[in-house]
């Protein structure tokens, strides 16, 4: 789709910083309304299909699908013994990746880390600089949030409620499903609420095996709720309705568009309006201020492939990067009226960081299958989820808040969970009898927003477009570390209850950051000096300025949250146009 070219002498209603899951969502809602929008992406329009090929065969890639020679991929080990930032010490390499980009169909989506540093504490940073952001790779899992999370404080004391409930956002949620497509089933629960959903998947044997056997434990596994369309959208000419078709499992996205993703499931239809203009290869670097009135006044960027600075004019600004590089540009954003970075009277910009706690889990066998005939599983988009069981009616004695499981088995593109060991014919026969049988499952524990948790700006660090680096401050507590204790234990007993033998249990705990689910660090709040956001994702001191993305979570919950940022951001873009209409902003 060509982009139409930038007005540098133009004044648009709003400008949109980021592309992904929040951008998209605002580009589209603000269109929607007729609003003149700007968007901005620092990272280039790539050929997705391209890059995701989810039809190769393995032996059709040089290298069965794994990086080039002259790319390195982060692992588990390098982040826990190497200090950022990680290009350092990697010379060989010509490029490295996060974990996430150990794929060569990943490797152009997500950043090198020797372009993109940042200091400080151990943390596994994924960022994807390209249309769509995140939303091209990102797991499918989509969830809601509901009272037990808005309302978390008044259940167990600690933190803060959030400002809303889950009857304020529940309408947006709905519009959420209709537009973009979720399969699902519905299982009445009021910790993890259902959706509008189309076509579920089917669970396969050792799923249901599973399940039958969590029922008797008063526990519930359902159909993985994916943010995919199984029977199509009417009014998207860009996505297609899911086929089962591709190898879903590998670390990439879809390259037929069932599930979703923002550039076809947002920004295009948005671009059909003719009232979105769109640009690539835009560095954000700072968020200008009227010195008269306070007010945002627009940003300036750096093209990232010619270095040339520009200055760009909009009556809104609307922060939608991902949460710490919106936290980035807040702190970034200092002048004479806002000397500790835009919008941070309170002092909460950077702090109250959360997301999820991962790593333990469990693999096991079912007997039963082993030896039955192969399936094909590697076109499922998930397995199942297992809900939240710990904190709802009974109190746990080591820890607060709680955790969910996310799980599968059967036949994947390769066996996987077969820790057989051999060669020759007799090592092939065993793996082809066992990789059915195999089912596993890892946790998803809520990490504590806690405001010694926070994110700064390093005093020496910077970017190759010289653009002073982000610095962690951010360690998991005791509460995550006693959550994580419990998740391996149940997963042990669940998986030995429903009859599968034990292959493999982990009690290891991921880095931090490894969920890619960073939260809180611009949070929302009815109070201006605990709070950096009202309702409406609204700059409490600047209020034609909104950060719309994962930053103005309260609570992180265990669920994951794409669904929940894009419902609050049509939430917030509808009352930004309203106030807009109004000439309030």
């Amino acid at each position: 789709m060509a982009e139409p070219q930038l007005d540098l002498r133009k004044t648009y209603d709003a400008i949109v910083v980021g592309s992904g899951a929040a951008g998209g969502m605002a580009a589209h809602v603000l269109t929607s309304h007729g609003m003149q929008v700007l968007l901005l992406e620092a990272g280039k329009k790539l050929p997705i299909e391209q890059e995701l090929r989810s039809m190769e065969w393995p032996y059709d890639n040089a290298h069965r699908g794994y990086l080039p020679p002259e790319s390195h991929s982060l692992t588990f080990n390098e982040y826990t013994i190497r200090n950022p930032p990680y290009g350092a010490g990697f010379e060989k390499a010509k490029h490295v990746n996060s974990y996430m980009g150990s794929s060569d169909y990943v490797k152009n989506i997500v950043v090198d880390e020797r372009e993109h540093p940042f200091t400080g504490t151990n943390y596994a940073w994924v960022r994807a600089r390209c249309l769509g952001g995140k939303t091209n790779i990102w797991g499918r899992l989509a969830l809601r949030l509901s009272d037990y999370d808005f309302k978390a404080k008044s259940r167990d004391g600690f933190g803060e409620d959030w400002p809303i409930s889950y009857s304020d956002i529940a309408p947006y949620y709905d519009k959420v499903d209709l537009y973009l497509g979720i399969m699902g089933v519905k299982e009445n629960l009021p910790h993890l609420p259902d959706g509008i959903f189309q076509r579920p998947q089917k669970l396969n044997c050792a799923e249901v095996t599973l399940k039958q056997s969590l029922q008797k434990m008063g526990r519930v596994l359902t159909q993985y709720r994916a943010g995919v369309t199984s029977e199509g959208l009417k009014h998207n000419k860009y996505r297609s309705p899911c086929y089962g078709r591709g190898a879903c499992q590998r670390k990439g996205g879809c390259d037929i568009h069932a599930a979703f993703d923002s550039p076809t499931g947002l920004i295009y239809p948005a671009m059909d309006t003719g009232s979105l203009a769109l640009r690539t290869n835009a560095v954000v670097r700072e968020v200008t201020v009227d010195p008269e009135t306070g007010k945002a006044s627009g940003v300036q960027f750096i093209d990232s492939q010619t270095m040339k600075d520009y200055a760009v004019h909009a009556k809104v600004v609307v922060l939608a990067a991902s949460t710490l590089e919106s936290t980035r540009l807040l702190l970034l954003s200092k002048s004479r009226l806002y000397p500790k970075g835009l919008a941070n009277s309170s002092g909460h910009v950077g702090h109250n960081f959360c997301e999820h706690l991962m790593g333990p889990g469990v693999t096991g066998r079912a007997k039963d299958l082993v030896a039955k005939p192969s399936t094909l599983d590697d076109g499922r988009p998930g397995g199942f989820y297992l809900t939240r069981f710990r904190n709802l009616s009974e109190k746990h004695p080591k820890f607060i808040r709680g955790y969910g499981f996310e799980g599968g088995s059967g036949c994947g593109l390769f066996p996987h969970g077969t820790d057989v060991h051999g060669f020759g014919a007799s090592f092939k026969e065993e793996v082809r009898k066992n990789q059915g049988a195999y089912i596993s499952m890892g946790a998803f524990g809520e990490v504590l927003a806690r405001y010694e948790n926070y994110v700064d700006i390093d005093p020496v660090v910077r970017d190759k477009w010289g653009i002073p680096a982000l610095r962690f401050h951010y360690k998991f507590g005791d509460n995550e570390h006693r959550m994580a204790e419990d998740m391996k234990e149940t997963s042990q007993e669940m998986f030995e209850a429903a009859g599968f033998e034990i292959a493999r249990v982990s009690s290891r705990v991921l880095t931090e950051g490894w969920s890619i689910h960073e939260l809180g660090t611009a949070r929302m709040g009815t109070d201006p000096k605990t709070s950096v956001l009202n309702q409406f994702q609204q700059s409490h001191d600047v209020k034609n300025l909104f950060v719309v993305d994962g930053s103005a979570f309260v609570s992180a919950s265990c669920q994951n949250p794409t669904w929940t940022i894009m419902s609050l951001c049509w939430r917030s873009c509808d009352y930004l146009a309203d106030e807009f209409r109004k000439g309030n902003l």
